[in-house]
């Protein structure tokens, strides 16, 4: 009987948040282990888990104080988008892709007035 082995791979992402005195966040680093040595510098990430037990999201999200507010809203936004390009290869559920999609495209227009006017 012939023995097949498994192969499993291990993939890990760790972040690392530097706080002032006050524990705001000064600075946001991640680095993945497909690409040791590789640091990356952002000002913002969030982070989702699925609780199945509690049927409830657990959810990290964090930002630098120098994070501008358009640049949260923008962060946000294309945050949105992906989330929703997943909601759609995950459920493959058209409509509700289009119902966020539609909010999505109201709040683009609504930031691009808002960057154009400088209000933000």
């Amino acid at each position: 009987m012939p023995c097949f082995a498994v192969i499993m791979r291990k993939s890990s992402i760790q972040i690392d948040v530097l706080l002032d005195q006050q524990n705001i966040p000064e600075e946001i680093s991640w680095q993945a282990s497909d690409n040791p040595g590789q640091i990356e510098k952002t000002k913002s990430f969030a982070l989702s888990f699925w609780d199945a037990e509690s049927s409830a999201i657990m959810r990290i999200d964090l930002w630098t104080k120098d994070m501008l507010v358009g640049e949260m809203k923008r962060f946000f936004l294309q945050s949105l988008g992906g989330m929703n390009e997943t909601l759609l290869s995950a459920t493959n559920d058209q409509a509700w892709y289009d119902e966020v999609e539609t909010s999505i495209q109201k709040l683009a227009v609504l930031l691009q007035k808002e960057e154009a006017s400088g209000n933000n």
